[in-house]
């Protein structure tokens, strides 16, 4: 049994509203007991047909069944010779309370339809949030790089590519007043699972590397421009392949690129 289709249907709003055949009310009693999802979905109704009516009538606290015995009529004895009601006004009754029921059903399904609305909209303003805070670090990172790009006492060190991958190449963009290194990595090939790119900065005599960080990301940023801190006195760059999480010294057989700090 598709039990969600089956509350779709409404047949459950009848159901409360004491309008099924005895067969029909019998039927969905038993797929309560069968199914705990519909008996969750009826006592959501119940509770929200007692909600409105609250509302719509403050100083009442009905239960559900007294309100349901309200909207369908209780049965009473009537004397004998108390003169019966015509036909016409027990149809009116009946018809009254049908009305109501469908009315306070109809109520239930807009709050639901409401409420379903509300959190499309929650959602939307969420990713359009995320979109905007996405946007806004895009600028600052494009507006920090331009700033940088623009510094008079900016300088930029070409990385040839090496022995491993001749065709690669980056640049080395160093602000040694704010101790920052922006590596435009647009000439290197994506990384194989597993590996990252790391970068060095080098003191040449004797050879020390020192890490400066990873190209995190390599695969998903469009620019390819890192961000790296670099409090080092360089004197060269270099860039090579390491696993994932990255190495304590640089595997010199997977050097992509090196450049050389030019001497003033």
């Amino acid at each position: 049994m598709d039990v969600d289709k089956y509350i779709a249907s409404g047949i459950l709003e009848l159901y409360i509203a004491g309008i099924l055949s005895e067969k029909e009310n019998l039927e969905i009693a038993n797929y309560a007991k069968e199914y705990p999802k519909i008996q969750k979905e009826i006592e959501a109704i119940e509770a929200s047909i007692l909600e409105l009516s609250r509302k719509a009538s403050p100083g009442y606290n009905y239960s559900f069944a007294a309100l349901m015995n309200r909207i369908n009529g209780e049965v009473k004895v009537v004397d004998i010779n108390e003169k019966r009601s015509s036909p016409l006004l027990s149809y009116i009754g009946w018809a009254a309370s049908v009305l109501l029921a469908v009315g306070l059903f109809w109520m239930y399904q807009q709050n639901q339809d409401l409420k379903s609305d509300i959190e499309v909209v929650e959602k939307q303003n969420v990713d359009l949030e995320q979109q905007v805070a996405d946007t806004d670090s895009s600028l600052e990172q494009t507006q920090e790089l331009l700033n940088t790009l623009r510094d008079q006492n900016i300088s930029v060190i070409a990385l040839g590519g090496q022995a491993v991958s001749p065709t690669s190449y980056a640049k080395a963009y160093w602000n040694k007043k704010d101790q920052k290194v922006f590596i435009d990595a647009k000439g290197l090939p994506e990384p194989p699972d597993g590996f990252v790119y790391q970068v060095w900065s080098l003191k040449l005599s004797p050879l020390t590397p020192t890490s400066m960080g990873l190209l995190e990301d390599f695969s998903a940023d469009e620019n390819k421009v890192f961000s790296l801190n670099n409090p080092n006195e360089s004197e060269a760059f270099g860039i090579t392949l390491e696993p994932a999480g990255g190495s304590e010294s640089p595997n010199l057989e997977q050097l992509y690129t090196l450049g050389v700090v030019a001497t003033s």
